[in-house]
């Protein structure tokens, strides 16, 4: 865009004729199409772009600053996990002194660590849950076992699925030791604490086959599938 263009006249661009608007905005390098009052306000906008882009104009930051105060804390942050490197250290220097065999896959857990913070459930007992999805096995069939361990105690649920007559017992009873496996693993908790609190089973997609039949007939067999789910808490009202 060239800067020797015309100044706007006193009476401001609609003095000028059409010919002289587009002359000038030729002469600024702009599109000179359209009526008179498009082509005024063409101008008036060219007029107010170099004045805003001087108001906005605002100094850059100083780099070398920035630069230092991230460089700082870098330097803080490495302090921090060389202490914390050191204290880890100290701890297990102190129980190998004392004797204590270190825990397996675990440099600084000690074996007289605490018990991890539990999740209370909404009767503000622990609750921890198992799932087995598609199981074959009808869901009729596995909620008649489900209805007998329902509320009972670990340790007698147990032994009710391993004495069961139905097949589908032994699925619900790797359904409940794997529960059990959970709570000890993530809350240290054994069978004798815990209860089943909730067991139910869902239905799960139905898997299609067909056998012959006479007279060149086939018939369909539906395969039932179940997801089923058992849940165990802490609380000693079972029987």
């Amino acid at each position: 865009m060239s800067t020797d263009h015309r100044q706007a006249p006193e009476g401001g661009w609609g003095e000028l004729t059409v010919d002289e608007l587009k002359s000038e905005l030729e002469a600024r390098g702009l599109t000179k199409s359209g009526k008179k009052d498009e082509l005024i306000a063409r101008l008036e906008e060219d007029d107010a772009a170099p004045a805003a882009v001087a108001e906005g104009e605002t100094p850059e930051p100083d780099s070398e600053e920035a630069q230092e105060a991230s460089e700082d804390a870098a330097a803080a942050a490495d302090a921090d996990e060389e202490a914390a490197d050191e204290a880890g250290a100290e701890g297990a220097g102190e129980e190998a002194a004392a004797g204590q065999p270190r825990r397996r896959g675990s440099v600084e857990t000690s074996t007289g660590a605490t018990r991890k913070e539990r999740a209370p459930g909404p009767e503000g007992d622990l609750i921890v849950r198992a799932r087995a999805k598609y199981v074959r096995s009808a869901p009729r069939k596995a909620r008649l076992v489900m209805e007998h361990i329902r509320g009972k105690r670990v340790e007698r649920a147990q032994a009710i699925l391993a004495h069961a007559p139905r097949a589908v017992s032994s699925d619900i009873l790797k359904l409940l030791n794997s529960a059990v496996a959970n709570a000890e693993s993530a809350y240290e908790l054994g069978a004798d604490e815990l209860t089943v609190r909730r067991a139910y089973v869902d239905e799960g997609p139905t898997i299609k086959r067909y056998r012959p039949r006479a007279l060149g007939r086939a018939t369909r067999i539906n395969k039932r599938t179940s997801h089923m789910t058992i849940e165990l808490t802490t609380e000693r009202n079972g029987r």
